[in-house]
């Protein structure tokens, strides 16, 4: 059957990238079949879950791992976790002024909107909000001078959303967490490289299951220190409730985490291939000027810089639009649209869909 017609919905061409808005990504084969087995089979989900944590902790290198039900939620879970820190009192009561260490510090520049804002959900999880530094530069001086004995834990974004330049790096933010005892939690959620971040001793790592895994709809929370993992998953009978992962999403996250950890995501060199004769044919439009563009975070991720020229018919704004309002729908990456600029991420794009996407462009911009 198909759902765009039964359901009267557009078809969408992903340019964006992995975004939340258009499903994230295509659940690999792995995520589907295990995904399957969860749906036709029952189980005692405390045990699943456990087992199903420690089995992908396993994979990927770590002390323990849980699997959640998005990343936003294991922000949420995280922090609640490190405020408890381990009371089951806590978890009945999450709120409860018993618990006065709920500072949780963030680089100003990276407490940013994902798609919800990062402090909506470090306050869901019952922890106050403490920016260290200024919009445009963060220090490790700046982060240390904000911790007090009110400070549950340090919270890092590495993210193409937050602020790249004049901030303090991963490592230097663990090595000020581990000097006053505290956790360092890292929203990784785009992220592609599993082991990267453990190898830097992060304590609490977020990730998207359905990003850079291309899993279904889930996340993953892991780390080198299990008190931490055990302190999280004990929210599932507090605020984890509203927050919980079915049977199976659950497996499917295992099924393509067990496909990812073997193939792992494109390189750069295969996708810089694949993007040369979409640059090559974009740049026989006039009124553009293109170029190859590495991720802004720094990930192996090539995407096409289009850049509206002074003399062009439109802006950056209108071809936007013009691009979503066909059907199919072609999304871009519109960060940059202020600029004159729009990106094409290319990863979830196969050669039909970019020589679309060029003749689309080509009666835009006549």
């Amino acid at each position: 059957m198909d759902y765009y017609q039964k359901l009267n919905l557009k078809h969408v061409i992903n340019a964006s990238g992995k975004m939340t808005i258009l499903g994230v990504s295509k659940t690999s084969n792995a995520g589907i079949e295990a995904q399957e087995f969860g749906d036709k089979h029952f189980f005692e989900m405390s045990d699943l879950v456990k087992k199903s944590g420690k089995y992908v902790a396993e994979l990927i290198g770590a002390e323990d791992a849980v699997i959640v039900n998005s990343a936003s939620a294991g922000i949420a879970l995280a922090v609640a976790g490190v405020i408890g820190q381990g009371s089951q009192y806590h978890v009945y009561h999450p709120y409860s002024t018993r618990f006065k260490a709920r500072n949780i510090v963030i680089p100003k520049g990276q407490n940013v909107d994902y798609g919800a804002p990062e402090e909506e959900m470090i306050t869901l999880g019952g922890g106050n909000v403490v920016e260290a530094g200024y919009a445009n530069m963060c220090s490790p001086e700046h982060v240390e001078m904000m911790i007090d004995e009110d400070t549950a834990a340090i919270f890092y974004v590495k993210s193409h959303h937050a602020v790249q330049k004049s901030m303090l790096t991963v490592k230097q933010a663990v090595e000020i967490a581990h000097k006053h005892n505290l956790p360092l939690i890292l929203d990784a959620a785009a992220e592609e490289d599993l082991k990267k971040y453990l190898a830097l001793n992060v304590d609490i790592i977020l990730f998207s299951g359905a990003k850079a895994i291309e899993g279904p709809a889930s996340g993953l929370v892991f780390g080198n220190k299990a008190k931490y993992i055990d302190w999280i998953r004990m929210q599932s009978s507090g605020i984890g409730r509203a927050m919980k992962i079915g049977k199976d999403n659950l497996l499917g996250l295992v099924g393509a985490i067990e496909e990812y950890v073997s193939a792992g995501p494109e390189d750069g060199t295969h996708m810089r291939k694949r993007l040369a004769p979409f640059l090559q044919n974009l740049n026989t439009i006039p009124g553009l000027t293109v170029k190859e563009a590495q991720d802004q975070a720094g990930r192996e991720i090539y995407r096409a810089d289009i850049k509206m020229n002074a003399d062009a018919s439109k802006s950056a704004f209108q071809v936007i639009k013009e691009l979503k309002n066909n059907d199919p729908a072609i999304y871009t990456r519109e960060y940059r649209a202020n600029e004159g600029i729009i990106e094409f991420d290319i990863r979830a794009l196969d050669a039909e869909e970019m020589n679309l996407i060029v003749e689309r462009l080509k009666e835009i911009m006549k």
